[in-house]
Formats: C-alpha cells, structure tokens, sequence
C-alpha cells in the first residue's frame, strides 16, 4: 500500500461559511475524514502546513511547500496538496521549477465548493487526486480536477464557478480518470532522483497591455522589479507610435539590467513576435525573451525561479528557453 503525505494549504476545498464569506478553517486531516475511501487503497498522513485563502498565496509560500516536500521526500511515495483554486496553477508552476523532474507524484488539488457542502465537487477530486498519487507510474507536478490530469506547467484556471475549473493551454491531458481507474494519455518527464531549489525571485511583475495605454506603467514596474512580463495582443507586440515610448522604455530597462519578457494574452496557440511590424522591430533589436507556447502562469513562476539563481542576462536566456516539465514546446527562431 502506497504511503501519501496529505500536505494542506487552505483553500475553498477546507472553507466554512462564516459572516464574512467562506473562509479556510479545516485542517487536512478533518478534510479527510469526508473520504474515508482512500484508507482502502493508500496509507495517508497529514501535515497542515497553511491555513489561506489561495488569494493570500506568495512566492514565499511556495518555497515552503517545496521545503516541506523535500524534508518529507524519502518517507512517502506522493505528495497530495489541497490548495485554493485561484492561484493554484502558478502554485503548480512553481513547484515544476522549484521540484524539477520528480520520480513521485506531486498532486494539487481543490475544490470549487467545500468539502462540507451537500453539493461539492471536492470528495471527487480528493480521490482522484490519491488514485493518481498511488499509481506506480504517477510521477511530477500534476493538477489532478474534475477527472483529469494536467501537467503542472499546462494549468490554467479558466471557469470561476463551474467544477470544470481547469484547462491544459497548450498541451494536451495527462490522463483522466474514470470511477477511480486511470486512463494514460501522456507521460511528463522524470529523472531519476528530483532536483531541488529554494531560491525564489519575488521582484517580478506582469503588465497586461490595453489600447492607449502608454508606457509610464511599464517604467514604473521596471523601476521596482527585477523583471517584467508583458502580455501584449494577438501573436505579439508593443505599441509602434513614439509618443507612447514603449520601444525606448522596454530599451532602457533592459540597459538598467532588467528581463522584459514577450508573451501574449491569448490562451492558446502562443506567440510569434516577428510576424508583424510591431513585434519585429521589438525582436530583431532588443534582447528580450519570448514566452513562444507558455503559459503567463508557467512565465512568471519560471522568471521568478530563474532570477533567484541568476541575474547574468546569458545565464537567465538559457535557463528560459530550456524546457522544464514541457513547459515550451516552440523553438527560437
């Protein structure tokens, strides 16, 4: 019999209603006792690690969950983390970077109502979440969510209510499962033994472009971050008119030391930066990166775990553009 640790974090899955709205106040262990049908097919034990809304989730949260992985590694065969819904998919991309390669599943899970509720999708995904962790071919950073399975690097949170919350951008299911059974698709990669890090860079801003908008924002994110990544439309592009100094921002920026990143905000299909005029000259000149297929959710865990090792501009090209957990599937052109 497989042996799970249960890792808890909050969330809506361990929520109560209270005057104030739903608020986390179930440990994991009292999640549990809702599903007392794992006990058949997998040993678990529990460690409350946070109590939060997912809303409350940092970088810094994060490095604790990885750290609490890593000490309790070798003493179980799979990870299941119950976790808040609304930003667990960059929790799933953080913890692809920060636990690289894992021979063992490592589950996130949720719900989108409580677990004490009549009408909850949470004891679904609870078991599923341990019949994927107890499988002996389950390995790496997974969300596992109403029957399927998604590549920590691939989530997106694309519904706000419905127990369909998750999709994969990008990049196909894992697996599904069905009454409890396991249907393979896909298998991510694995090394032989996981490669761990601590070293989060929380200095990292998103900037979403909207028409009109002129650069003064994006100087301002520069001025108090280590890195930036720039949603833009379409395939990809900034603004051309010079009046609204976006080309001579992003330029001085990059002058000062800073990682500006290129990803779009469409979901699916990803970027292609030298397709128009307003991409092009963007590419060609300066030494921006380009998110290509990634997720923005995977682009800022990545930056962040690339600018906590390094701040050498070669150093953090490399580590970007190398795939991590089938992060990036496009190549530089």
């Amino acid at each position: 019999m497989k042996k799970i640790l249960m890792i808890g974090t909050g969330g809506t899955i361990a929520s109560e209603l209270t005057e104030s709205g739903l608020t986390p106040h179930l440990t994991s262990r009292q999640i549990l006792q809702y599903c007392p049908g794992i006990s058949r097919f997998c040993q678990v034990d529990c460690l409350q690690l946070l109590s939060l809304d997912s809303t409350n989730i940092t970088p810094e949260h994060w490095v604790m969950m990885a750290r609490a992985i890593r000490e309790n590694y070798d003493r179980y065969d799979g990870f299941v983390l119950s976790h808040g819904t609304d930003t667990m998919a960059y929790t799933a991309a953080a913890l692809s970077y920060l636990i690289e390669g894992s021979p063992k599943p490592i589950v996130l899970t949720g719900s989108q109502k409580p677990i004490n509720m009549e009408i909850t999708d949470s004891k679904t995904n609870l078991l599923d979440s341990f019949h994927y962790a107890a499988e002996d071919a389950a390995h790496g950073v997974v969300i596992v969510f109403n029957g399927k399975v998604i590549l920590g690097t691939r989530a997106r949170k694309t519904h706000s209510k419905s127990f369909q919350a998750f999709s994969s951008i990008n990049y196909p299911y894992l697996a599904v499962i069905q009454d409890g059974r396991l249907l393979s698709y896909l298998s991510p990669e694995c090394y032989a033994a996981p490669r761990f890090h601590d070293k989060i860079d929380p200095k990292v801003g998103l900037l979403k472009l909207i028409p009109g908008m002129n650069a003064e924002l994006l100087e301002f994110m520069l001025e108090r971050n280590d890195g930036v990544v720039i949603e833009s439309f379409g395939v990809g592009g900034i603004p051309s008119a010079e009046s609204l100094r976006f080309y001579e921002v992003i330029e001085q920026g990059i002058a000062a030391g800073k990682t500006v990143v290129m990803t779009t905000q469409v979901p699916n299909e990803g970027s292609d930066l030298i397709v128009y005029h307003v991409g092009n000259r963007l590419k060609t000149n300066l030494p921006i990166l380009e998110a290509f297929d990634m997720t923005t959710e995977a682009v800022v865990a990545k930056l962040m775990w690339i600018l906590g090792e390094t701040h050498e501009p070669r150093r953090v090209r490399e580590l970007f553009y190398r795939a991590v957990g089938h992060d990036i599937l496009l190549e530089e052109k």
